[in-house]
């Protein structure tokens, strides 16, 4: 299969080393938005002088709070950006948080509610009552972020829609690459990278939600999903079914090993690309890729019990590690000139 080019700003090979079909995102995307054109005829875009006035400002306001209120971790480490900067990845991070609750929070048809979003997205102008959509529009202006990336995260939420398992390994990088590694990708438009960046932050994005995914074993199986890749359960002897009751033993406790090894693999592979950042965006992604990679150490301490308990870094362990990757950071700064 031919490499996904998805920018010529960020020539990233197939997200690192692994390889997609050309345009596959674009394809997903289109199907998935026939489903919003009975809805789009029907019921017409109204006039925005009919709509109530929301202030840029306002609408950025508001992507501060729902990162504030979501992600105490993302809201502390962008803390660290300049103020242009830092606005812009908390409107990106609102956008990804709205696009993930089309499907997540659905209270109707989720493909069909999905389906609405993408259109509103695509849409020439965003709509004036939505501060998302209104801060978001600012942001891909601002940055000239490339609108192939914003079309493969949303790819990766239409996913959601039909697949709960994945075979191998292989077959969950696209997700997490679509979900995470784009991400990234974003916010290296945002924050100002130089030439060679780009797989190191896929990497890094593998690795964080890889992290997000062995945290949420037990809410991901209440919806019926499991996103371990099913030839690591079988490697284990485990089956769908312990998963699904949320079965407890060596052998889980093993395959989480398993996992927490590849994942921490990828957090030291992805860490010397912090270096190839503007200086003024380094520590922000230092402090939130070491702060999320401390989640797994605190599943270690949970007995692996991601069943019932919800693994998570306590303020006073964010500080401890904003020191440490401080200095850590420093250390690979030097190693660099």
């Amino acid at each position: 299969m031919a490499s996904l080019q998805h920018s010529a700003r960020i020539p990233v090979r197939a997200f690192g080393e692994r390889e997609a079909p050309i345009r596959d995102a674009a394809a997903l995307l289109a199907n998935l938005r026939h489903l919003a054109e009975p809805d789009i005829i029907g019921h017409e875009t109204p006039s925005t002088d009919a709509l109530p006035s929301l202030t840029l400002d306002a609408a950025y306001q508001y992507c501060v709070e729902v990162t504030r209120v979501n992600s105490r971790s993302f809201h502390l480490s962008s803390q660290l950006l300049p103020r242009e900067k830092r606005l812009a990845v908390r409107a990106l991070y609102a956008f990804c948080r709205a696009s993930d609750d089309t499907v997540d929070r659905a209270t109707g048809d989720p493909a069909r509610t999905l389906a609405n979003w993408v259109a509103r997205v695509h849409a020439p102008h965003p709509p004036a009552d939505h501060p998302v959509l209104l801060a978001w529009d600012d942001t891909v202006r601002r940055y000239a972020l490339p609108r192939a990336l914003v079309d493969e995260l949303l790819a990766g939420i239409a996913m959601d829609l039909t697949i709960h398992r994945y075979e191998t390994f292989d077959d969950l990088w696209l997700y997490c690459y679509r979900v995470a590694s784009v991400v990234g990708l974003l916010s290296m438009h945002i924050i100002g990278h130089r030439d060679g960046a780009a797989p190191y932050a896929v990497k890094l994005g593998v690795a964080l939600q890889l992290t997000n995914i062995l945290r949420d074993v037990g809410e991901d199986a209440r919806r019926g999903r499991i996103y371990l890749p099913q030839e690591d359960l079988r490697r284990f002897g485990l089956t769908d079914d312990d998963i699904l009751h949320g079965r407890r033993d060596d052998r889980f406790r093993a395959l989480m090993r398993f996992e927490m090894e590849r994942a921490h693999a990828l957090y030291d592979e992805s860490w010397p690309g912090i270096a190839l950042l503007d200086p003024d965006g380094r520590m922000a992604i230092a402090a939130a890729a070491e702060i999320y990679r401390g989640i797994l150490p605190r599943i270690v301490a949970n007995d692996y019990d991601v069943f019932q308990k919800r693994a998570y870094v306590p303020f006073t362990g964010k500080i401890a590690i904003l020191w440490r990757a401080y200095r850590k950071l420093n250390r690979l700064i030097r190693e660099h000139r």
